[in-house]
């Protein structure tokens, strides 16, 4: 598969799309109306306007289900779990749940330093930083409401392991809050500073968990894509 080069705005590094190196999406669950994956790290949700980018989730999937169709994204470099509708009703059904917040997703990550509080609150606006985008930025005038809860889960040799648990889904939330209380989470290409950046292989932040309401029945089901790192 042909690589894609391209520069990060913030920190001119050269970022490389390589789907062919980032593995297969893992199926999780499997009916009549939902298809759940484990989406790997390197991989698009969704193709890309390059003519490199247009193997992604979404053409995978759907060379095995044709029918599979995309509710929500995860980062490139993210890793975790999705969730595809493979019928129109459950498409509609499952784009008004992500729309009215009635979804809940959890994540896994590995920040720089040691996170002091064992639990806390992030509710830091954020809007589109235009001239650098996709960059994102705190902005508490023209910022959208941006809210996370993170809960410590382990410090390690100056890292510390958390579960963060949006509120709302803003693009890049996750990334940013961290950053801007001073724990820019590992791996990041786009703003982690060079140590924390170049500490690890990937991107450090995994959807461990996802809960919603059944397209069919309105059973609340969970579903859970194990962390690897």
């Amino acid at each position: 598969m042909q690589k894609i080069h391209e520069k990060s705005v913030i920190y001119d590094r050269e970022l490389v799309y390589r789907p062919d190196s980032a593995g297969l999406p893992q199926v999780l669950h499997v009916d009549k109306s939902l298809l759940i994956i484990s989406k790997p790290s390197g991989l698009l949700s969704v193709p890309g306007k390059a003519p490199g980018h247009k193997v992604s989730l979404e053409s995978v999937m759907q060379a095995q289900y044709p029918d599979a169709r995309i509710v929500h994204r995860l980062d490139l470099a993210t890793s975790g779990v999705m969730v595809m509708a493979r019928t129109a009703a459950a498409h509609r059904h499952l784009g008004l749940q992500f729309e009215r917040r009635h979804v809940d997703k959890t994540y896994i990550a590995r920040v720089w330093g040691e996170v002091p509080a064992a639990s806390g609150h992030i509710d830091m606006p954020m809007r589109c930083d235009w001239p650098n985008r996709p960059v994102q930025m705190i902005d508490p005038d023209k910022g959208k409401r941006a809210i996370t809860n993170f809960k410590r889960l382990e410090i390690k040799r100056g890292v510390t392991r958390l579960q963060l648990k949006p509120i709302t889904g803003r693009s890049h939330q996750l990334r940013l809050h961290m950053l801007s209380v001073g724990h820019p989470i590992l791996g990041d290409q786009l703003y982690a500073p060079d140590e924390a950046y170049r500490a690890v292989g990937r991107l450090q932040l995994h959807a461990q968990t996802l809960e919603l309401y059944h397209p069919d029945g309105g059973a609340r089901v969970t579903f859970d894509a194990p962390c690897e790192f």
